[in-house]
């Protein structure tokens, strides 16, 4: 079995197609990486939103209404 590129130059060029082919893998990965960043961000905010929310709950329980009569 030989190997198709014969050293690290050789596979970094792709025969010719090095650029279209790193660039691709680059544009792929900060992609991914974007997403994954935008996903943990919302998934905090959601959270923070849900604790909110859960305080002001709580708050208003603790407080007794006055009823107008």
């Amino acid at each position: 079995m030989t190997p198709y590129f014969n050293n690290l130059s050789d596979f970094f060029a792709m025969g010719g197609h090095g650029a279209f082919v790193w660039a691709s893998y680059a544009i792929t990965w900060l992609g991914l990486l974007g997403l994954i960043a935008y996903s943990v961000s919302q998934r905090r905010n959601l959270f923070r939103d849900i604790e909110r929310q859960q305080a002001r709950q709580q708050q208003r329980q603790s407080v007794p209404r006055q009823r107008d009569i």
